[in-house]
């Protein structure tokens, strides 16, 4: 049969202890313990005897000093391991692609979101919202709804139709930014695997 070794008691001495005296004043006992200095630097030791570091551990605080936002601020970092996080999807146009998933699935809001109508979603960008009002769309929109809608307003639009009319000129300009916008949008969204389902 075979016998498992010892489990380490708790309380048995640290098998990393330098081989030197208490580090409380006085106390002629090993200091094979160790406790950490301070909150700050939590590698850099003090190493006391048994009873000792059970006092030092019955009165450490890690909180003491800190409000409560910077208490909450650590708890928050500690979650990520003390490493900077981002929020997924972030894509080009710094837009969270979960957010327009769920607009996708949830266009009328009747699921506790908000409905969409032509280009008034508050979390798209503003040339994106700008390009969804210009061609009078909504979001959720496909490649396919967008280049109809585009052909329809350019042909009305487009200046040898409208007989060589500024104002229509300039309107077919800003059709035809607006459509590149928004196909560079759903493109980049199409080579990420997010786009319409």
């Amino acid at each position: 049969m075979e016998t498992r070794g010892r489990r380490r008691r708790y309380f048995a001495p640290d098998p990393e202890a330098p081989g030197r005296s208490c580090d409380m004043a006085g106390c002629p006992l090993p200091g094979e313990y160790r406790a950490p200095k301070s909150r700050h630097n939590l590698r850099d030791y003090w190493w006391f005897c048994l009873e000792h570091v059970r006092a030092y551990n019955r009165a450490w605080d890690y909180s003491r000093g800190m409000s409560p936002a910077e208490i909450e601020r650590e708890i928050r970092a500690d979650t990520a391991w003390q490493r900077p996080t981002w929020p997924l999807g972030g894509g080009r146009f710094g837009v969270r692609l979960d957010d327009i998933e769920q607009a996708r699935a949830d266009p009328l809001g009747a699921l506790g979101g908000r409905a969409n109508p032509a280009g008034t979603s508050p979390r798209l960008p503003p040339a994106l919202r700008e390009a969804l009002r210009e061609l009078d769309l909504g979001w959720p929109v496909s490649a396919e709804e967008a280049k109809q809608r585009y052909k329809a307003l350019a042909k009305r639009h487009h200046p040898d139709v409208a007989g060589g009319d500024a104002a229509a000129a300039e309107r077919f300009k800003r059709i035809n930014g607006a459509y590149s916008t928004l196909r560079q949008f759903l493109a980049g969204r199409a080579a990420a695997g997010t786009g319409p389902r």
